[in-house]
């Protein structure tokens, strides 16, 4: 058996031997889930009253041909939701309000977010942009307290966060059926959910509708004959393993009883960017600068992170449709300097391979990261004819310049000190958007921000 699923059997022993006494005593809960409704375009609404009670549609770039990645309720009664094409979410609703996305914005949101909530009881682990949990404690597991304490988070967030900022707030004996139960009232729903409910409360749903249970499972599920919920939860621990193929099913199984299971602990593999190219951006001189810029933004992340890359990769999606992608080695290093290097070296050989025809998407991401203190001390290009002083002696003398980059540019602006791209060149965008799963940094738009800063006043 491999190391990790080992580890997950572990994990999953130690909450299987508490799962024996759930549910044999007073009902409690033990996890509040709180689930931002509509979260990007909520926050629209409540930055722009213009848009309050509209439908709206948020989008990447501005074109016809993208899809939504947010909409309102009001343009959900229209049909259109997340990956809904703009072309056709006008043909549903032509009064749709289309409003380009601000990662920035719902950062900071979700900032106040935060804040607001650790006001009630502490955040246990933030999920995403829109999703948070917390652990009930002492009285708060009672169900008259928690409903309680779940209704003065939403008055919490509307009074001091924003009246548009809804949310659907689960509660339960784990953090998996409170999650579930966010899903069962929107928007602005309040829900508890125990395993003594189960499984009539949830009879209604099919198994696509349980976290974890994608597309390809969902086939997988079918073809076993599973179809519904009901069917689902007819199914034995060592039946979900199987048709998992792995410790997950069984996981799953004991997670829809009301069982917390541990977090696996995750190490990151990787740090990277991508960008769809507005019309204007798509021919190869201007999608170069693009990527240049993902390329700087995901060194910079990796250097706040403290860690190195030991490869890099750069992929480009052409406007005809075909993607190219190409990846090289780096020698566990983090500064700009040596990655543009390896980025020029890439980009001529895709273009070569293209044609130099028009991008539509570019994408570059950074692997096999290791932390800067445990990394193996290599030469600067990982070649043995390299003296290994010199080479250490440059390395060094990279990163520090990196670095002295970086605090100019928080200062002042991302152009205030460039490398391999001219001032400007593919500022249209700021490289940093929100993924499923990770919440930028604040600091991911301040050197972007900083830009729009007046410079500081010098004494003549």
């Amino acid at each position: 058996m491999k190391p990790l699923e080992t580890h997950r059997d572990t994990l999953l022993a130690q909450a299987v031997r508490g799962a024996a006494l759930l549910g044999t005593g007073p009902v409690a809960f033990d996890w509040l889930f709180l689930d931002l409704n509509s979260y990007f375009a909520s926050v629209e609404q409540q930055e722009r009253p213009e848009l309050r009670g509209l439908p709206v549609a948020v989008v990447p770039v501005e074109t016809d041909y993208t899809c939504a990645i947010a909409a309102s309720y009001e343009a959900k009664a229209f049909g259109i939701k997340t990956g809904t094409m703009i072309k056709e979410a006008r043909s549903r609703c032509p009064q749709l309000r289309i409003v380009l996305a601000r990662h920035d914005v719902y950062v900071r949101y979700h900032h106040r977010v935060l804040e607001e909530v650790d006001h009630h009881l502490p955040i246990f682990k933030t999920a995403s942009i829109d999703e948070l949990s917390c652990q009930l404690t002492g009285k708060w597991r009672e169900p008259e307290n928690a409903l309680a304490l779940a209704r003065q988070i939403k008055a919490g967030l509307a009074r001091n966060v924003g009246v548009c900022l809804t949310c659907s707030i689960g509660l339960s004996t784990n953090r998996f059926l409170a999650k579930i139960a966010t899903d069962l009232q929107k928007p602005d729903g309040l829900v508890a959910l125990h395993p003594r409910d189960l499984p009539g409360a949830l009879m209604h749903i099919v198994p696509r509708d349980v976290p974890g249970i994608g597309p390809n499972m969902e086939r997988r599920l079918r073809e076993a004959g599973i179809l519904t919920f009901e069917e689902l939860w007819q199914c034995a621990p060592k039946q979900m393993r199987g048709l998992w193929g792995s410790v997950q099913g069984e996981r799953l199984w004991y997670a829809l009883r009301g069982v917390e299971i541990p977090d696996e602990p995750t190490q990151r593999g990787s740090v990277g960017h991508s960008h769809v190219l507005a019309p204007e951006q798509r021919p190869a001189q201007f999608a170069e600068a693009v990527g240049r810029r993902l390329l700087l933004k995901a060194a910079s992340r990796l250097r706040r992170m403290d860690y190195v890359a030991g490869a890099v990769s750069l992929s480009v999606r052409l406007a005809s449709g075909p993607r190219h992608s190409l990846e090289a080695r780096l020698a566990d290093v983090s500064d700009s300097t040596t990655m543009q290097e390896v980025f020029t070296r890439l980009w001529t050989e895709l273009m070569e391979q293209t044609a130099h025809a028009a991008v539509k998407k570019v994408s570059v991401t950074l692997h096999r990261l290791t932390p800067a203190s445990n990394a193996e001390q290599l030469s600067l290009l990982d070649r043995p004819r390299v003296d290994p002083q010199a080479a250490a002696e440059m390395k060094a003398k990279r990163a520090r310049l990196s670095a002295a980059i970086d605090q100019i540019t928080s200062r002042y602006g991302r152009d205030a000190v460039t490398t391999g791209i001219v001032p400007g060149e593919g500022s249209s965008f700021t490289g940093t958007k929100i993924a499923f799963n990770r919440v930028p940094e604040l600091e991911d738009f301040e050197e972007v921000l900083a830009s729009f800063r007046a410079p500081p006043q010098r004494d003549h």
